[in-house]
Formats: C-alpha cells, sequence, structure tokens
C-alpha cells in the first residue's frame, strides 16, 4: 500500500478524464487518473467512430482512447490502474480517496469523471451482434443505417428521441415498446406519432438479437406481452434506448446528485456542491452524452481546477503577509 499525492486527483478515464489531465498536466499540476474498471469508458466498446472533430476517416474507438491517454501520458499524467472504492470529501482539500489495491490518492483538486453506462436488455445476442447491427447511441451510429430499416427499443424520452433523430437517416423506423403507453413527454409523444417515418409496436418484447448469414443483425424474435405470441421483425439495425445509469455510487450521501442519479453542477461549468470537486462527462450530462462534449467538460474542469489551486495559493500568501 503507498500515498499518492497530486494537485489534481482524476477518477476516471474516458474523454472527459483524460482531457482533464492533458490540460492539467500541461499546466503543471501532475495529474494522476485513477483508471477504473474500463479503462477509456464506453468508447472501448465503440468500434467506428465517425464524428470526433479532426479525423476525415473514420477511426477506432479503442484506438482513440489509447491515443487519448498516450497523448496524457506523454505531458506528465501519471495513470494508475486501480479502482476507487471510497472517498473522503468532507474534509478537503485535500481530497482523500481509496482504491481497492488499498493504495490512498491525495488531491488538492478532484475531478470525478466516471462517466454512465447504457442499461441493456441482456437478451441473447445483444451483446454478441454489438457493433454489428446493436446500438445503444443513435446520434452516435444513427449515419451508418441511412435508407435502411431500424428499431428502437424502449418507451421513454430517450426512446422517442433516438427514434425521431434515426428520421434523419432512414424512412422506416419502428419503436418497440413492452407496453401499451409510452412514458415519454407528451410533446415528444406529439412529434412522434406525427412523424410518418414511425411505426410504433405496442405490447412487444425482444425476446433476442438474430444474426444473418453475414454475421450482421437480420431480424429481431418478439413477444407479445400481453397474449404471448412469438413474431419477428426484419431490422438492419437495433438501438436499445432504455436509459443511462451513471457511475456515482461512490458518490451518494457526499455531492447532490438529481433525481436519476446524475451529478449535479453549478450551470454551465463543472463545478459540483463543494469547492475543488469537478465533474465532467456522462456523469453529469444526461442530456448530450458524447464524447466531445465529455471532452469539453474535462478540459474546463482541469482550468477551473488550476483556477481554484492559484486561488487558494494567493489566499495563503495574503494571510502569510498579513502575519
Amino acid at each position: 500500500m503507498a500515498t499518492h499525492h497530486t494537485k489534481m486527483l482524476i477518477i476516471g478515464s474516458g474523454p472527459a478524464g483524460y482531457s482533464a489531465a492533458i490540460y492539467a498536466a500541461r499546466a503543471m499540476l501532475e495529474p494522476i487518473v485513477v483508471q477504473g474498471l474500463q479503462p477509456g469508458g464506453q468508447l472501448t466498446i465503440t468500434t467506428d467512430v465517425e464524428n470526433y472533430p479532426g479525423f476525415r476517416d473514420v477511426v477506432q474507438g479503442p484506438w482513440l482512447m489509447e491515443e487519448m491517454k498516450a497523448q496524457a501520458e506523454h505531458v506528465g499524467t501519471r495513470m494508475m490502474w486501480d479502482t476507487i472504492v471510497s472517498v473522503d470529501l468532507e474534509n478537503g482539500p485535500p481530497f482523500r480517496a481509496i482504491g481497492d489495491s488499498g493504495d490512498e490518492y491525495i488531491g488538492e483538486t478532484l475531478v470525478i469523471a466516471t462517466g454512465a453506462q447504457a442499461k441493456w436488455l441482456g437478451a441473447p445476442g445483444e451483446m454478441e451482434l454489438g457493433g454489428k447491427g446493436v446500438s445503444a447511441c443513435a446520434t452516435c451510429d444513427g449515419f451508418f443505417y441511412r435508407g435502411k430499416k431500424v428499431a428502437v427499443i424502449g418507451g421513454g424520452n430517450t426512446a422517442v428521441e433516438e427514434a425521431l433523430y434515426l428520421t434523419n437517416h432512414s424512412d422506416d423506423v419502428t419503436l418497440i415498446h413492452r407496453r401499451d403507453s409510452l412514458r415519454a413527454e407528451k410533446i415528444l409523444q406529439e412529434r412522434l406519432f406525427a412523424n410518418p417515418k414511425i411505426t410504433v409496436l405496442w405490447n412487444k418484447a425482444v425476446e433476442s438479437f438474430e444474426a444473418g448469414a453475414t454475421g450482421m443483425l437480420d431480424h429481431l424474435a418478439l413477444k407479445d406481452t400481453v397474449t404471448g405470441e412469438a413474431s419477428t421483425i426484419a431490422v438492419d439495425g437495433a438501438f436499445v434506448a432504455i436509459g443511462h445509469a451513471p457511475a456515482t455510487e461512490l458518490f451518494k450521501g457526499k455531492l447532490p446528485l438529481d433525481e436519476s442519479g446524475y451529478l449535479l453542477t453549478e450551470p454551465g461549468t463543472p463545478k459540483t456542491a463543494i469547492p475543488g470537486v469537478f465533474a465532467a462527462g456522462d456523469v453529469t450530462d444526461h442530456v448530450y452524452r458524447q464524447a466531445v462534449t465529455a471532452a469539453g467538460m474535462g478540459c474546463m474542469a482541469a482550468l477551473d481546477g488550476e483556477r481554484f489551486i492559484a486561488a487558494r495559493a494567493h489566499a495563503a500568501k495574503e494571510v502569510e503577509a498579513a502575519e
């Protein structure tokens, strides 16, 4: 067991965490990134990335994360293979965190970039066909299904928004919902029902995702939730849209969360309720959830952290001078 000190401790290693590290390292804050169980975040399970600025050709999600990590290390970030299991925010700064390894991490500032995970159905074929027709992000992957038949699974705001977005690329969008009414906001439902490109299948549950001869998604096996009748629907792409779960378990009772469990921040900033503690990326963003917005928020967190440290140092000098 060891103790690691830094001016900026970053928990999480997706676009938000790595971007915060790059800016912090360039500001000579000697950041530490504790990478967690999934270094690189959700992009490591994404194949083609076509909407991250700076690349004219499609790049692979894992490669993009490796490049971000290498850049952060190149400018002076320390990467730690550990998972934080407890944090002490009440007595900071400095803030303390304990890793699964038993190591202690002490930071003058803390950036929380633990991200969120898409919720999945758990149906057969879902994970096996990820990137082969099954996705949890229409904004990320809808472009690849131009002119093709697609389905969205869910009944809340996320599902309706995904279905509406997909009509930009497809004239044949089916929304599949296990109940006979949607949970989405009324204004979204009105837009959905008014769109001629969208068909709704009520009282249908996806039993499995089935591949065709090419190994890509070919159709969905459905079951009627009222009658039990089995059926199938041929699709080229299926988007699971039943929500996301932010990784905020560590911070319950320590920082304010919204009703869905996302960290609350001061509007337009990454500042949490505790001065010196910042949140960036999908752990606080349930609206955009994009790699580029997460990276931008990581940048903001590092800049605000640098200013926080500078202000504290200036205040300490004034106290010293007064004495």
